[in-house]
């Protein structure tokens, strides 16, 4: 599981993030970051599967540590946070709701819903929004608690054929649908995450079921 050997790893990883270094501590990162993730997301398959059977969690859930810095001005050979990417059995490019979850010291957060979908995917979410307003409103209106907030994009006004004024027209300028929950350094530690995570995942599972409702996936 995440320990405080392995937020300590990630910190001096940002300050040597070098190859030589990396290798001279090849052996602290495979037994305390990448066997850590490894053992947590093994943790975490009973956890998110209870929520929704739609949700694809295994070892490959683990995204590397290595960057791709083919065509990054930032030549750091390392990401200096740990994540797992939970896709939607449709897969990563089907726009179906996921789950998300990134380890970074002072940084760790907890991520549900859909992240840049496809142009017809956004507009089936946005209609979904108009025709069911109540239903949005249901789904999203107890959900920002616990330092849950929106990310990502937005349209600086809402899309042709889309009313100003609506009551949702913020939401109808989202190019993503996402939600994230921050996680404490002391959480991410705790033997409980897999359990905390799991908790959040059940508590957006209203806002998870809307989004595969208008995307016509399962969840």
């Amino acid at each position: 599981m995440i320990t405080n050997e392995t937020l300590k790893f990630l910190k001096e990883l940002k300050r040597h993030n070098e190859r030589p270094w990396f290798e001279k501590n090849k052996a602290r990162y495979e037994a305390h970051v990448r066997d850590a993730m490894l053992d947590l997301v093994a943790e975490l398959q009973p956890q998110l599967k209870k929520v929704s059977k739609s949700v694809e969690v295994g070892p490959k859930s683990v995204m590397r540590i290595y960057r791709d810095v083919r065509f990054s001005k930032d030549k750091s050979p390392y990401k200096t946070y740990l994540a797992g990417m939970f896709h939607h059995v449709n897969g990563k490019e089907s726009s179906s709701p996921g789950y998300y979850l990134h380890i970074e010291p002072g940084g760790s957060v907890f991520c549900a819903g859909v992240w840049r979908p496809e142009t017809p995917k956004v507009k089936a979410i946005r209609d979904a929004i108009v025709e069911d307003a109540a239903g949005w409103k249901k789904v999203t209106g107890g959900t920002f608690k616990n330092g849950t907030t929106w990310i990502g994009e937005s349209l600086k006004r809402p899309p042709p054929g889309y009313d100003p004024e609506h009551p949702f027209a913020e939401d109808l300028k989202r190019k993503d649908f996402c939600l994230q929950v921050e996680l404490t350094d002391a959480q991410v530690t705790s033997k409980k995450l897999p359990e905390v995570v799991g908790k959040e995942a059940a508590r957006v599972a209203p806002f998870m079921k809307f989004l595969a409702g208008a995307v016509d996936a399962p969840f």
